[in-house]
C-alpha cells in the first residue's frame, strides 16, 4: 500500500476578502494537479461561514510537498495570502493508518 501524504490547509479570509480568497485557492487547483507527485488537490468553502476554506491535497510524498512549495503558482498565492487571510493559515499532515 503506498502511504501518501494528505494535507488539511485551513484559511480565514479578512472582511470583505472572502471572494479573493476563494478565487486565488481555485487558481490552485489546475497547476496544482498537473505537478509530478499531486494525487489530489480540492479546496471546499465552509457553508456557513464564506470567511472560511479548506483545501484538501494529497501527494505521494513529502520530497513531491516540498517542491510544490518552491514553485511559482505557490509563491504567488503564499504572497496573496498574506495579504487577504485574517490569521495564519493553519497546516496539518496526515499519513495513513498502518493496517
Amino acid at each position: 500500500m503506498l502511504n501518501t501524504l494528505t494535507i488539511v490547509a485551513s484559511f480565514t479570509a479578512k472582511p470583505g476578502q472572502e471572494k479573493r480568497l476563494r478565487d486565488e485557492l481555485d487558481a490552485m487547483i489546475a497547476p496544482s494537479l498537473a505537478e509530478e507527485g499531486c494525487i489530489g488537490y480540492q479546496p471546499f468553502a465552509d457553508p456557513s461561514r464564506a470567511d472560511r476554506m479548506v483545501i484538501v491535497e494529497e501527494w505521494v510524498s513529502s520530497a513531491a510537498l516540498d517542491h510544490h512549495f518552491s514553485l511559482p503558482h505557490f509563491k504567488h498565492v503564499a504572497q496573496v495570502l498574506d495579504e487577504v487571510l485574517a490569521e495564519p493559515f493553519t497546516l496539518r499532515r496526515l499519513t495513513d493508518v498502518p493496517a
